[in-house]
């Protein structure tokens, strides 16, 4: 098929060597192994594989991350594999079985320019809790926040036809977190994903991964929330922030007026209603008007979008009040003060991030063309 294998490995045992027989053994003859830094006591399996027909073994003299490992295996190709049809990432702890690594190769030429993964299936009950979980989570927050519909965030088993090679050598990240970058890379590049299933393989629940949960984690998650702090979730975070601003300040200015008016203590809750309404009404019409033409820029009519966001507002609003009084009442049985108060703030937050899901996928969704 004329395909790269890239494999990098710190500290292999003799799982990179089945794995790159295997790899042989299905018909590839071009793989390229990185050694990361490895300790002098790993060397030898990268000797072993070194000595096999279409084996070349590049060296890093410290350990630089996966990240850089692959970056520096993507620029060998550019320069010394010119034919190359494109690379497939392999992971060397055994994780990845050769007939999936064909599969994804074969529909990496079948796709065109199309990127493919190689996706777990994370519902089978072998998978490890914490593997199935984090997926779980990153799977959602790369959904809601930034628009990427991905079945599995952390696969290293990647189909990258050669002419994106040069975009993936200059994405940043050094370590677990360039995979990452990756992903959001695509998104931004308009890059198309193509999924192949794969078999879901662990070898002693993962115990010889070099992924450390809170280091990586840290990494992976700061690259996207900065990543989000750019997108439209910004945008529509500082556009509510600015309405509520509006809002507060307009209760204000219409709460004093009306008592300069007239309305004195007698009337004080006629006088809290009407500061209440025309204040809401004028911060919900600026919230409409930033949120359609600015955060979510829509090319629907004035009036469809409008009846839309009101609709949802009074769902959002109904929603607010049955889940506090649930959850306060009915569960915590709490009856006033601030822990009902944290309860409704727990839930407005909740419901704020469905809010902006649902403006953007229907409220102010644009047109197919």
């Amino acid at each position: 098929m004329n395909v790269t294998i890239v494999l990098p490995s710190l500290n292999p045992d003799e799982k990179m060597i089945r794995t790159v027989e295997g790899i042989l053994a299905e018909g590839f003859t071009d793989i390229v192994v990185v050694d990361d830094g490895s300790a002098a006591e790993y060397k030898k399996p990268f000797e072993t594989v070194a000595s096999m027909d279409g084996v070349t073994v590049l060296t890093h003299e410290v350990n630089k991350g996966k990240g850089r490992a692959m970056k520096t295996a993507f620029a060998y190709v550019m320069e010394n594999r010119p034919e190359s049809r494109g690379v497939v990432t392999v992971d060397g702890d055994g994780q990845h079985l050769p007939k999936d690594i064909r599969a994804c190769a074969e529909a990496m030429i079948a796709e065109g320019d199309k990127i493919v993964l190689g996706v777990r299936d994370f519902s089978k009950p072998d998978v490890p809790f914490k593997s199935r979980n984090g997926n779980n989570i990153t799977k959602a927050v790369f959904r809601i926040f930034c628009g990427i519909r991905i079945s599995d965030t952390q696969t290293g088993l990647r189909a990258i036809p050669a002419q994106h090679l040069p975009l993936m050598c200059e994405i940043a990240g050094e370590r677990y977190e360039y995979e990452t970058n990756q992903l959001l890379i695509f998104k931004d590049k308009h890059i198309a994903l193509h999924e192949v299933v794969i078999d879901t393989v662990y070898i002693d629940d993962n115990a010889s991964s070099h992924f450390h949960p809170f280091r990586d984690s840290w990494r992976i998650y700061k690259v996207i929330f900065k990543h989000i702090g750019t997108t439209v979730f910004a945008k529509f975070l500082g556009a509510s922030l600015l309405c509520f601003v509006v809002d507060s300040l307009l209760f204000f200015l219409l709460n004093v007026g009306l008592e300069g008016a007239g309305m004195r203590a007698a009337d004080s809750r006629l006088r809290i209603a009407l500061a209440t309404v025309g204040a809401r009404v004028v911060s919900s019409v600026l919230n409409f008007c930033l949120n359609r033409k600015v955060v979510f820029r829509s090319d629907g009519s004035v009036a469809g979008t409008m009846v839309r966001y009101y609709i949802l507002a009074i769902l959002q609003m109904t929603a607010s009040f049955l889940l506090v009084d649930y959850v306060a009442e009915r569960v915590f049985h709490l009856t006033a003060g601030l822990l009902e108060s944290v309860v409704k703030f727990c839930v407005d937050m909740c419901l704020f991030a469905i809010s902006f899901f649902v403006q953007k996928k229907w409220v102010f969704a644009k047109k197919k063309q």
